[in-house]
């Protein structure tokens, strides 16, 4: 079986970060956001990965090289010289996709618990064209609404932010489909969501299966650490055994097995450190993710934030509300930072007290 990832975007909702590596390899919970979906599809027998790519193609194919040769699968690249959408990709990888099998296509920058298996099974079952995952959410009117019928899943309309209720399913963006689909498609820019899936509904030949469990898109900072807290507690329910424990841990954690924690810290609950990392005396973390090679100073306090690749946090600092640096940020001793977005390779020496981009 295949699969096709779209990881077609600039990353724009995720700079700084995406500033330095494409957002399907930025490390979400220590592991690179597209590796959590390369990992799942392998397990139920995907032996073809293709991502459709635009943004630094070059890089994602050296990242990545190393992890298709140890979970012995194929990667294949489809390269969009113009952005497609997400539809047009599908068209464009035509002749790595189109060999008589279901495929499924992801977006790259979703978290969840991926259950491939069920929703192959669930596919098979109706025999129909398409078949997306649809997920609950408390607020429908901000989304495009998937209604159905509850006894069979069949799709009967999408409707776009609702005013008044008609549903609380939404588009939760895996779907799996025969290549007959690609018949519908061609290689221009094409909504799959607005363009391709009404028609398939008309047609009654697109089913939907409910998603259990947790859904994140994790594309932009606050909700990249909400969907890190919704991960790690996932974690802690089925398999507690690779979460981080002892003093000073609060459940849930994650922290490399290389990183340097010092006395005297409080850390967590929902917390992740990456490799090479230093967190210094008495520091205390709170909803924060950190990459790999950083150093959090003595004595910090730093809550819904994340920490980019080496960059530096001195001692007796406050950050939270959602900040972000970039690789390679430094933040000076007794400072505040409230919601900054800091530009890699910055060094701060005053506070951020209003939430700001800094160039």
């Amino acid at each position: 079986m295949k699969a096709l990832i779209l990881v077609g975007g600039f990353g724009t909702r995720l700079r700084p970060l995406t500033l330095s590596v494409p957002k399907p390899i930025v490390e979400f919970a220590n592991k690179a956001m597209i590796l959590h979906q390369i990992e799942a599809l392998c397990k139920i027998g995907v032996n073809e990965v293709v991502l459709a790519v635009n943004y630094r193609p070059q890089l994602m194919s050296a990242y990545l090289e190393p992890y298709a040769q140890k979970l012995g699968i194929k990667i294949s690249y489809s390269h969009e010289t113009t952005p497609l959408g997400t539809a047009g990709p599908l068209a464009l990888a035509r002749e790595l996709l189109n060999d008589g099998q279901p495929f499924f296509v992801l977006n790259s920058d979703i978290i969840c618990d991926f259950p491939f298996a069920d929703l192959l099974a669930y596919h098979k079952a109706h025999g129909k064209e398409g078949t997306i995952m649809v997920t609950k959410v408390e607020e429908p009117s901000k989304y495009g609404v998937v209604v159905y019928k509850e006894e069979d899943g069949s799709i009967q309309r999408f409707v776009e932010k609702p005013q008044q209720y008609v549903g609380n399913k939404i588009n939760a963006g895996i779907y799996i489909f025969n290549s007959s689909i690609l018949d519908r498609i061609q290689p221009k820019p094409t909504s799959i969501e607005k363009e391709i899936f009404p028609k398939m509904a008309e047609d009654g030949q697109l089913y939907c299966m409910p998603l259990e469990g947790f859904w994140m898109d994790v594309g932009q900072p606050k909700d990249f650490l909400l969907g890190m807290g919704l991960y790690l507690n996932s974690l802690k329910q089925k398999t507690p055994e690779v979460l981080s424990s002892g003093q000073g841990i609060i459940s849930p954690v994650l922290i490399d097995p290389t990183a340097t924690i010092k006395p005297g810290c409080l850390i967590g609950p929902n917390v992740t450190i990456g490799p090479h990392c230093t967190v210094e005396e008495g520091a205390r973390l709170i909803n924060t993710t950190v990459l790999a090679g950083a150093t959090i100073g003595k004595n910090s306090w730093v809550k819904s934030s994340i920490i980019g690749w080496e960059s530096t946090i001195g001692s007796w600092v406050r950050m939270e509300n959602n900040s972000v640096l970039g690789k390679d940020v430094h933040i000076a001793d007794e400072l505040y930072v409230n919601g900054g977005k800091i530009l890699p390779h910055k060094s701060i020496t005053s506070s951020i007290e209003t939430p700001e981009i800094v160039m």
